[in-house]
């Protein structure tokens, strides 16, 4: 394990220890290995999730990213598997992921991933690394014409749900399924394949209903247990017809 990523990317407390300054740093370090002979302005992809620091995070690491002459393309709120698939899908350098999956809503992470969609080697993360907290070089600054520029997706969840409903070839109706959506309402804008999701699932349970990841609601790897628990039989239930499709979809990429 690094000094600064664990097993899965650097985490800590957001704005005590992962500040937006290390955040940065990350960011112009990242970049700095990733600029090559070949690829003088490296493609970054971000995510988030919806933890309350991650705002504050994607921008710190836009600043770091394109301030070294890397272009950053925004995902918005994605599940950490989306990242690794649009990497490859968009042909991108490297995808970054702010998320802390199982901790606490006061945790944030930063996690990377190489084009092929895997954790970034040992050795790149060595290298960011000894960058940031040994400075074994000064961070490099693009100017003029060659700082890295942003953009923003507007498809990216809905690529991603496309991928996932092409790997489903199993039937589900008649099933009774327990969602977590933890924070559906800030995906309602995702429109698309919502009859393939209605075929999929027949009677469906919320959890977990509206509100970002917070010390109530918690975060998406554990809020279902949690609310669950405390609900106890005061889930809602939910015909598939009842719904709206916009929702369907957001409660699929909120799961998967």
């Amino acid at each position: 394990m690094g000094r600064l990523f664990g097993t899965d990317g650097a985490r800590g407390v957001a704005n005590a220890e992962l500040t937006p300054e290390l955040a940065m740093n990350i960011g112009r370090a990242a970049a700095m290995v990733l600029i090559s002979d070949e690829v003088e302005h490296p493609t970054i992809l971000i995510g988030k999730d919806t933890r309350l620091s991650g705002d504050m995070l994607e921008g710190a690491l836009i600043a770091g990213l394109c301030s070294v002459g890397a272009n950053v393309h925004i995902l918005g709120v994605v599940p950490t598997p989306a990242v690794a698939y649009l990497v490859g899908k968009y042909n991108a350098d490297a995808g970054i992921m702010i998320s802390a999956s199982h901790n606490p809503f006061e945790f944030n992470g930063i996690k990377i991933f190489s084009s092929d969609g895997c954790k970034l080697p040992d050795a790149l993360e060595n290298r960011i690394e000894e960058i940031v907290l040994d400075h074994v070089v000064p961070y490099a600054s693009a100017t003029d014409e060659n700082i890295g520029r942003v953009t923003y997706d507007t498809e990216a969840a809905d690529l991603y749900i496309d991928h996932l409903v092409s790997a489903v070839d199993c039937d589900f109706g008649g099933m009774e399924i327990a969602l977590d959506a933890v924070n559906p309402y800030t995906l309602v804008h995702v429109t698309g394949n919502y009859p393939v999701v209605i075929s999929l699932l027949c009677q469906i349970h919320i959890m977990g209903i509206g509100g970002t990841v917070t010390e109530e609601h918690g975060p998406p790897d554990i809020a279902f247990n949690r609310i669950l628990v405390r609900r106890e039989r005061k889930e809602q239930f939910v015909e598939p017809s009842d719904m709206l499709p916009c929702f369907h979809r957001a409660v699929l990429l909120q799961v998967l």
